[in-house]
């Protein structure tokens, strides 16, 4: 009896050190990387864009908003929310209906440049987010400018990696998303 209980304590304690080491694999997740660039623009009166960048489904309804940057701090024309609806495409399917700030969502806006962005499954956004046809899409307007929309087709999860790029040709420059299985 005692050579059997000897036994079980070691299966057990080898079964329990497999396990543990199964668990301290690295799990990969699906992931979103995202760039986008902020042209410079030869104006004389310059404003950082408000941006919004989004997923919407097949049905072009809102399935996840990824980042929106805002003038955060007061001014003397008040709170930067108050310019969030000029990001007309964002804000009448998913905007206003959001209680802004959203943590892990809303930020400051960006400065001239490359911005890279990185989503994976393990977030909210995307944890949620059912297999199938999306588009990304960013909208970005500028206070005494313009504002201009890209939009990026892509399959989720991707069985693949994936990758595409659009080209802004006014308020936005070079976008590119590739995602990894």
């Amino acid at each position: 009896m005692h050579h059997n209980n000897v036994f079980k304590i070691n299966i057990a304690t080898k079964l329990t050190i497999a396990l543990s080491g199964a668990l301290a694999l690295p799990a990969y997740a699906a992931e979103l990387n995202l760039s986008v660039e902020i042209p410079q623009l030869n104006v004389a009166e310059y404003h950082r864009p408000y941006v919004a960048i989004w997923l919407e489904g097949a049905d072009q309804k809102v399935a996840a908003d990824l980042s929106v940057w805002y003038q955060m701090k007061d001014t003397k024309e008040g709170h930067g929310t108050k310019w969030l609806p000029d990001l007309r495409q964002w804000w009448r399917k998913s905007g206003r209906s959001l209680k802004v700030p959203v943590d892990g969502v809303t930020g400051p806006t960006r400065p001239v440049g490359k911005h890279a962005l990185k989503f994976t499954d393990k977030q909210p956004a995307l944890a949620k987010l059912a297999p199938g046809s999306y588009t990304l899409v960013i909208e970005a307007a500028r206070e005494v400018g313009g504002r201009e929309l890209v939009k990026i087709p892509f399959t989720w999860p991707a069985n693949a990696p994936q990758s595409s790029k659009a080209q802004g040709s006014s308020e936005l420059g070079a976008v590119t998303l590739a995602v990894k299985p």
